[in-house]
């Protein structure tokens, strides 16, 4: 192959600003401990996994995913508390709707605003679609500088504002004044990003029908069904109108479908896993706080980031525990206000303890 030929045909043909971006990382999953990636640890039971079986064996593969979406809708609606009012719009994934929600709303060079450091994607989106990203630091804490928010907001005026709640990575759990405070500015859309709203114990989805300028957007992946790669987004059904003409057809596989409306069935079981991961998260935070050097922030998610600012640093903890086959996500180059910093999901008790034991081990023999 004709390596320099294709490259400069590359950069003839791709944006420059694609070009420049590193595409999102997923790193292989390895044997071990996997607390990276904020997953529910915990397999589903046989009976559930024998109910997705048999609705996935009734499937039909050879015909495009239906148009209506009604049995399914009325099925997350009854699961997850959606307001009647509100319109639905599903997705492959949260992802796909944050994409969608920039595209429809944004011109080239509009502003899409949100605190930062954030969920990647939000920047991730605007980027893709020509559109500008406001990143508004965070105090240094780690909790939203609401002052700076609202200056931003009158001097950007975003089309779109984000809020993740809770926050990933750094896990906090803006009050609700503040984010009224966000609402009444906003001159376009908010976002309410509730995708670790299970591990919270609050959410805005029954305060919808008085937003008529917000939508609330849930994912399933952090509940159990990474997997199926499955969101939604509620808010006003004009919103959702909007939405779903830049909405690709048949986004959502009949797999995906069969597969969800099979687990709904069993919710119960969802709310007992993310129950015993609330009642694991404030042991693996306080086993963290008590190591030498560490600083465990307050999460309000299925996760927990830590700051390493002895020696060793983030990086070298981190690489230490891979050689542990424990996998973390390290956040020490992803921002300035997240030196040193990893991000640990909550795993299984026994999981938590070999964390603790790891890096017990790592920072006493430094």
């Amino acid at each position: 192959m004709n390596t320099p030929a294709v490259a400069d045909r590359i950069a003839a043909t791709v944006r420059a600003d694609i070009r420049a971006l590193t595409a999102y990382p997923v790193p292989p999953a390895a044997d071990g401990i996997k607390l990276d990636a904020m997953e529910c640890p915990y397999a589903l039971p046989e009976a559930v996994r024998d109910d997705i079986a048999r609705a996935v064996r009734d499937t039909a593969l050879n015909r495009y995913p239906p148009g209506d979406t009604g049995p399914l809708a009325d099925d997350v609606r009854r699961a997850f508390g959606i307001p009647a009012q509100a319109g639905l719009l599903f997705g492959n994934g949260s992802d796909e709707l944050i994409h969608l929600i920039v595209q429809a709303c944004c011109q080239p060079g509009d502003a899409v605003l949100s605190p930062w450091p954030s969920f990647v994607y939000f920047d991730m989106a605007a980027r893709f679609d020509h559109a500008r990203f406001v990143g508004v630091p965070l105090a240094a804490d780690l909790q939203l500088d609401l002052p700076a928010m609202l200056d931003a907001i009158g001097r950007h005026r975003p089309k779109v504002i984000f809020l993740a709640l809770p926050n990933n990575p750094t896990g906090g759990l803006w009050p609700d004044e503040a984010v009224q405070a966000i609402l009444d500015a906003a001159p376009g859309l908010v976002v309410l990003d509730e995708a670790y709203q299970p591990f919270a114990g609050h959410t805005w989805m029954p305060r919808l029908p008085s937003l008529p300028h917000a939508v609330v957007l849930r994912t399933v992946s952090k509940i159990g069904l990474a997997g199926l790669r499955f969101g939604y987004l509620a808010g006003h059904p004009d919103w959702i109108a909007q939405f779903d003409k830049v909405r690709p057809p048949y986004n959502l596989n009949v797999l995906t479908q069969a597969a969800l409306r099979a687990v709904l069935r069993h919710k119960p079981v969802l709310d007992e896993q993310a129950a015993r991961l609330r009642a694991d998260r404030e042991p693996l935070a306080c086993g963290l706080a008590a190591l030498p050097g560490v600083t465990a922030y307050p999460s309000a998610g299925n996760f927990v980031l830590a700051r390493f600012s002895g020696k060793p640093g983030g990086n070298a903890v981190h690489l230490a525990l891979k050689t542990r086959k424990i996998l973390v996500r390290n956040f020490s180059g992803a921002h300035p206000l997240l030196a040193d910093c990893l991000r640990i999901s909550v795993g299984t008790p026994e999981e938590n303890r070999a964390l603790l034991c790891a890096l017990q081990d790592i920072l006493s023999s430094n």
